[in-house]
């Protein structure tokens, strides 16, 4: 979404609100599309005596498999975006932390595309106590134990036949 600032430009205490929703179900994360509903991007820019402001928020509901036990699960992401805008840059090192505008215009849908990548989790865990796969047999040790026999480590083999002896 281009927003145009020519108003709030050249007026100190101006701003300029925007809501829309943008569409990243094409974004492709560690081989998902966690982005499957719309995301919701809200925020004002504000012209703080000169110098322009875009505050606001990207919020949606991911969809995506737990990297311990791989279980479909839903997971709100909201990202927060602050950033200045700047016709140019008078300094090639604060080049991350401005965007630039394009004449008065600025294209909010990039600034939130960019803030809700660089936010993005590289796991989704379904639960804090998520317990994962048994490394075996593959089963979902959330839903209980495997049937495998635990294998004794060669080196202990045998105390092991130590304590399996009847006494």
């Amino acid at each position: 979404m281009r927003l145009n600032l020519r108003d709030i430009i050249p007026v100190p205490g101006a701003s300029l609100p925007f809501d829309f929703q943008m569409d990243l179900s094409d974004l492709e994360w560690n081989g998902e599309r966690p982005a499957a509903h719309p995301i919701r991007v809200t925020g004002t820019v504000r012209n703080m005596a000169g110098a322009l402001l875009l505050e606001g928020e990207a919020s949606t509901v991911l969809e995506v498999n737990c990297d311990r036990c791989l279980k479909p699960f839903s997971e709100e992401m909201q990202v927060p975006l602050e950033t200045l805008l700047a016709d140019e840059l008078a300094d090639e090192a604060s080049e991350a932390d401005i965007f630039l505008l394009e004449g008065d215009e600025i294209d909010v849908g990039e600034v939130a595309r960019t803030a809700f990548i660089l936010a993005m989790e590289p796991q989704h865990i379904c639960s804090e106590d998520c317990k994962g796969l048994c490394a075996k047999c593959g089963a979902n040790l959330n839903d209980g134990p495997c049937a495998c026999k635990s294998e004794v480590d060669p080196r202990l083999a045998k105390l092991a036949q130590l304590l399996d002896q009847p006494e």
